[in-house]
């Protein structure tokens, strides 16, 4: 299972462009559609976990995952195969993209790929709010945590805290709610 484990997660982090959201929709159907190595619920509660860490979210998934399917070695197996094809690409950038960063066409190339970019971050954003269970009566909390984030310059780790306050304590109402009607 670890050679499957590295052939996957290799194959996410070499045909990903722009980072680990853009992942979202390939680790989605590579783990929950082709493997079934973990159920949407369980992908959508690791990546919350792998989002609420320090660090890049690509890695922080795939550590999860391999963890979560093979311990230890599933996690270094996952990660170092996530972050290999990067580490490459990057390589082989650095060695002739002096040679090349003048001509038009790789400037066309590059401005042309933002768009798509922002397109394979937003398509998985509106997935996960659909197995969040995000709908018009509360689809206003990611709405105001993006625009405190973006327009008042709060810092997404207080975003984190307040929201996970907020869970908890929805969840204490809500049990509490749910005995008192029983």
């Amino acid at each position: 299972m670890n050679c499957e484990l590295f052939k996957t997660f290799f194959r996410m982090g070499l045909f990903t462009i722009g980072g680990g959201y853009a992942m979202i929709p390939l680790i989605e159907k590579e783990v929950v559609d082709n493997h079934k190595w973990l159920s949407k619920e369980e992908l959508l509660d690791l990546m919350a976990i792998a989002q609420s860490c320090p660090g890049v979210f690509a890695i922080n998934i795939s550590i999860f995952i391999g963890y979560k399917l093979r311990r230890v070695r599933g996690a270094v197996t996952t990660c170092l195969a996530t972050a290999l094809p990067s580490f490459l690409i990057i390589l082989a950038i650095a060695v002739f993209f002096k040679q090349f960063k003048e001509y038009r066409v790789v400037e066309a190339i590059f401005k042309g790929i933002r768009p798509a970019v922002v397109a394979l971050i937003a398509v998985p954003t509106f997935n996960l709010g659909r197995s969040a269970k995000i709908g018009w009566t509360n689809c206003w909390i990611p709405i105001a945590c993006a625009l405190a984030i973006w327009a008042l310059g709060v810092s997404p780790i207080y975003i984190i805290i307040l929201s996970g306050m907020g869970g908890y304590l929805y969840g204490r109402i809500g049990v509490r709610s749910k005995e008192v009607k029983e």
